[in-house]
């Protein structure tokens, strides 16, 4: 399964359940992966969707490569540790990639 088709599946099982993330601030999380480009990662209202190419102004840009970005996905990556050895690098505010994590965690 690739890294987008992934995504797409977290999503759809947030916002079939959005009590996790009913109060989180409309933002964007855009994520530059090393091998295929930008994604993004949306919510607003309540909801959360994927967005492909780069954000207009995003909050935070994680980077990192499809194998780290799979790992987040499933809750198996630390952020901290990834971003303390190299293999995230992020842009922005370092709280919303703790965030990112922790919602994600929230749907495992």
């Amino acid at each position: 399964m690739t890294v987008r088709a992934e995504l797409q599946e977290l999503v759809e099982k947030m916002n079939a359940n959005p009590e996790h993330i009913a109060s989180e601030k409309d933002r964007i999380f855009q994520i530059n992966l090393e091998e295929s480009g930008e994604l993004q990662i949306v919510f607003k209202a309540g909801q959360v969707q994927m967005v492909e190419g780069p954000a207009p102004d995003p909050e935070v840009i994680l980077i990192m490569n499809e194998k780290n970005f799979s790992k987040l996905l499933k809750d198996k990556l630390n952020t901290t540790m990834a971003f303390m050895t190299g293999g995230l690098k992020v842009e922005g505010k370092l709280g919303l990639a703790l965030k990112l994590q922790e919602i994600v965690k929230l749907y495992q």
